[in-house]
């Protein structure tokens, strides 16, 4: 028997447990594996959080093996009964590259040259950056456009833009996204860091991949990134100063006049060239080769909106031509749609629908859903899947700072706060609707009652996570500190039944932090710290979700909600025994009293 369990074969079991499939399976394998790893070695051993120390119990318990052949035959077993987690990832499906792509041949052969090196034992990686609206994320597609052949296993793009934090996602979460990319099923994604790292190295390793991260913000996100195969091509986009990466750096310049001229008549038609010649010279002093505002400019000769006149302040920004692009696409919008636009603006949510826009400028819905269109057309939003949109960053901060100058604060106040509770009455319902037996969802008495109606909450909370998430923070800045929680609390649902714990996260960790700042409710912070203890802790993240876990137990305690501590002292028993700490486990479990949680 002892030939099946080789230690190689025992290493790399052993480092998958925990940071293998996510779900039920994944779960099962790493307590029945706790459980052999007892019986080998005679003692509780907990389970190791890091590499090194997985490989060294490895080798104690391969150690053991070698004198005890009914063991060597139960880890035989072991090893040969694990569910098949083999992956077979799919090859990509980057957006396509901009039809009136111009001039940016010298960049896309420096990526290329980065891409065909000699291997040397170097990570292949290109640090893309430009300013904003230089179009450095039209490159980069184009260089998946033409690199089919050199990657014929798989082109992946993913773009950090629509996080619920400015910063954008962590690590972790950068790597849930490229696995999906890569069509990796849901159960087969590891919940943790390490263990998506391990996934993500397996998939590309002999492989020839091209990975593009557009939009970084840190170094951070990509750390687990850094290719270990010479096939692989990892492209870092940045708009703005470039990061220090010890990558091949490539700036994105601005065009030249003669390829700017090129830009704008081809994208604005070949019908309208006389229009376009006479307006040419304004068009060239305002955009100073930036792509975006050329793309805005053209669009506005193809629709045949003036110039704009000299009186308009379009000048007022000669070296941002961003800024200039905004202002002048703002010109070509009737007052009620770049009303919309400003107010819709403030907060900052990761993305707009007409349920949004019309909660922020107080009309209807169907009058939103024109306007979004509207705003579209003249290229101060981008449309997403499902009738959303988003702004750019930089779009985005100009309207709302004009916003705050055109309406004054306390019209901004009213719209964001009339965005927070159009949330409010879109998910609280939802989570009912989710889990209606579920104590942990009860809502007040004007949401329950519409809770009914709901035909999918689980739908409606993901559709809407990004801005929940985003709007804890907004709630709690413009003081509507029940609101916050009430919203963070609202995702018990999604993290419970759909696995959302990257999307949850961000919004628990700041619910839970604003509940004890605040000195709320004691029900209310308890609820909070189990919902965070529990993401923490399908995370693998054991310490920080015990110590939550833990924090719920004193709240719970402290409002005399003996359901509530009972059920959270059973939560800090399942991350003692999901971490191989029985005794510890056995002990809490049987402290634990009352109904069991949800």
């Amino acid at each position: 028997m002892l030939e099946v369990v080789a230690l190689s074969a025992l290493t790399t079991f052993l480092l998958g447990v925990g940071n293998g499939a996510a779900g039920e399976v994944g779960k099962n394998v790493t307590l029945a594996a706790g459980a052999l790893v007892r019986r080998t070695l005679g003692r509780e051993t907990p389970l190791p959080a890091d590499t090194d120390h997985r490989r060294l119990l490895a080798g104690r318990v391969h150690a053991r093996l070698s004198g005890d052949p009914q063991q060597a035959g139960e880890w035989a077993f072991m090893l040969q009964g694990s569910p098949d987690l083999a992956v077979e990832p799919s090859r990509g499906a980057m957006p396509p590259a901009p039809w009136g792509f111009t001039n940016q041949e010298r960049v896309l052969k420096q990526l290329i040259r980065e891409a065909d090196r000699p291997w040397d034992s170097r990570p292949r990686m290109a640090l893309l950056s430009g300013s904003a609206g230089s179009g450095s994320t039209s490159v980069a597609l184009r260089l998946g456009a033409e690199t089919r052949d050199r990657f014929p296993d798989g082109r992946y793009y993913v773009d950090l833009r629509d996080s619920s934090r400015e910063t954008g996602p962590d690590s972790a979460g950068v790597l849930l996204r490229l696995l999906r990319e890569m069509d990796v099923a849901p159960e087969r994604i590891p919940a943790t860091e390490t263990g998506r790292e391990r996934l993500y190295r397996q998939l590309t390793a002999e492989r020839r991949c091209l990975v593009v991260i557009d939009h970084t913000t840190s170094l951070a996100q990509i750390r687990a990134l850094v290719p270990s195969s010479p096939g692989v091509l990892l492209v870092v986009v940045v708009s703005g100063p470039p990061l220090l990466l010890e990558a091949e750096r490539v700036a994105v310049p601005p065009l030249s006049d003669r390829h700017a001229k090129q830009l704008v008549r081809k994208v604005a038609g070949p019908e309208h060239a006389a229009r376009v010649k006479a307006q040419l010279p304004g068009v060239l002093e305002r955009c100073r080769g930036n792509a975006f505002a050329l793309h805005a400019e053209a669009r506005r000769l193809s629709q045949d909106v003036p110039e704009p006149t000299p009186a308009e302040p379009t000048r007022a920004w000669p070296d941002q031509p961003v800024r200039t692009a905004v202002h002048v696409a703002s010109l070509r919008l009737d007052p009620g749609a770049l009303r919309l636009c400003r107010l819709a603006a403030l907060g900052g949510w990761p993305s707009v629908n007409a349920a949004i826009a019309a909660a922020a400028a107080d009309v209807h819905e169907e009058s939103a859903a024109r306007l979004l269109v509207e705003a579209m057309d003249v290229g101060l939003l981008e449309p997403l899947p499902d009738l959303r949109y988003r702004f750019r960053p930089e779009i985005r901060r100009q309207l709302a700072e004009t916003a705050a100058a055109e309406y004054g604060l306390a019209a901004c106040e009213e719209a964001v706060v009339r965005v927070l509770e159009a949330l409010l009455e879109l998910v609280l319902p939802a989570s009912r609707a989710a889990l209606p037996e579920s104590w942990r969802t009860e809502v007040p008495g004007e949401y329950r009652a519409v809770s009914g109606a709901v035909s999918d909450g689980i739908a409606i909370l993901a559709a809407e996570v990004a801005n929940v998430a985003r709007s804890v923070v907004v709630a709690e800045e413009h003081g509507q500190t029940d609101t916050a929680l009430w919203l963070a609390r609202s995702l018990w649902p999604l993290q419970l039944k759909a696995g959302y714990w990257d999307e949850v996260l961000p919004a628990l960790r700041d619910g839970a932090r604003c509940a004890e700042e605040n000195r709320v409710d004691e029900r209310m912070t308890a609820s909070l710290h189990f919902q965070l203890a529990h993401c923490l802790g399908e995370m693998g993240r054991y310490e920080q979700a015990a110590q939550a876990a833990r924090a719920a137990v004193t709240y719970e305690r402290a409002a005399g909600h003996l359901r509530g501590e009972a059920s959270a002292v059973e939560l800090l028993g399942l991350l003692s025994l999901n971490r191989w700490a029985y005794e510890e486990a056995y002990d809490r479990s049987s402290r634990s009293t009352g109904p069991k949680h949800p």
